[in-house]
This record gives C-alpha cells, structure tokens and sequence, in this order.
C-alpha cells in the first residue's frame, strides 16, 4: 500500500541509523513490525498471573517426582 506521511528528518535520520540502513522504506516496515510486536508482548504480558493454569504446585511437583 502506497502512504504519504510527513515524517520529522531528524526522526527519520535517527530510524535510519538505528535500523542500519539507507532505505527508508525497509526502516519504516521495521519500526512497525517492531512497535506491533511490543503492543503484543504488552498484552501477554499483562496476562501473567490472570491465568488459570488449572494446577497447583502440588500437582506440579507430583508430576515432575513421576516422570
């Protein structure tokens, strides 16, 4: 998909650095894929601890002595 978007130079000379690249559009692909993957990682992460695993740490260690 083809986006036009005004994007600060000094923004842009630092992604492009940081992504070690000259290609604006590969920075641009990146620095998306990368902010999605964080939000992602967000979302799991606030599920730890609210997730019923459905065993206790009896279970647990009862099916590690079995194996």
């Amino acid at each position: 998909m083809r986006t036009l978007i005004d994007i600060q130079d000094d923004l842009m000379d630092r992604l492009l650095k940081e992504a070690k690249t000259g290609v604006k559009k590969e920075a641009v692909t990146l620095a998306i894929k990368t902010f999605i993957d964080i939000k992602r990682r967000e979302r799991m992460s606030e599920l730890i601890g609210n997730y019923d695993f459905g065993y206790s740490l009896t279970d647990l260690d009862r099916m590690r002595s079995d194996g």
